[in-house]
């Protein structure tokens, strides 16, 4: 069985939760402390020396690390990552998208309202935080708009990677409802069979 160390409060961790959910995959769950020093200990670090969640613990006693690495691997040999060589890019187009233009913006406000309080100190930070997670919602709006799905015609680990923090984006002070065609897509990820809630 694997084993997962992680935090129902990380989007990163979640989407790994939302696709083993999906593919009925078993695993345990392993909660890290990750406001703490949960992620700092040796034993951690020996896992993931990077010192982040999620972290999987395979069976035969290997580990692997970075969310979307994890995604990549539990996907292999499913309908979820495609076979198709230049769909399978697009896939990983919009995976490195998600962490470098969308992650970094939105999940970063995200932990200045929810986990810090939203402290005066930090506003600034938090303003310059939204102007990139919004253009990153455009960018997704704007492919949305003429497709169901971020990849193909169906569901992708693409698809649950970005739906994992644009559904709590308002968490971080994001409106959505300007973006009808992301919160259409929102719920067409919802509906897929296999869905579970983040918390």
């Amino acid at each position: 069985m694997y084993i997962v160390y992680g935090n129902a409060e990380s989007g990163n961790c979640y989407k790994v939760k939302l696709l083993m959910n999906h593919l009925d995959i078993d695993a345990q769950w392993e909660h890290v402390n990750i406001l703490g020093a949960g992620t700092h200990s040796d034993e951690f670090l020996a896992m993931n020396p990077n010192g982040k969640v999620p972290v999987l613990a395979l069976p035969n006693e290997d580990c692997l690390w970075e969310s979307n690495a994890i995604m990549n691997y539990l996907a292999e040999d499913t309908a979820y990552l495609p076979n198709d060589r230049l769909l399978r890019a697009k896939v990983l187009q919009w995976q490195f998208f998600e962490q470098y233009s969308h992650e970094p913006y939105i999940a970063a406000a995200r932990f200045i309202v929810r986990q810090l309080g939203r402290p005066k100190q930090h506003e600034a930070t938090l303003q310059a935080k939204k102007v990139g997670g919004y253009k990153a919602l455009q960018v997704m709006e704007t492919h949305l708009e003429h497709h169901d799905w971020l990849v193909g015609n169906g569901i992708t680990i693409a698809d649950i990677c970005l739906y994992a923090y644009t559904h709590i984006a308002p968490e971080g002070g994001f409106g959505l409802t300007d973006f009808p065609f992301i919160m259409a897509w929102l719920e067409r990820v919802k509906a897929h069979p296999g869905h579970v809630k983040m918390r």
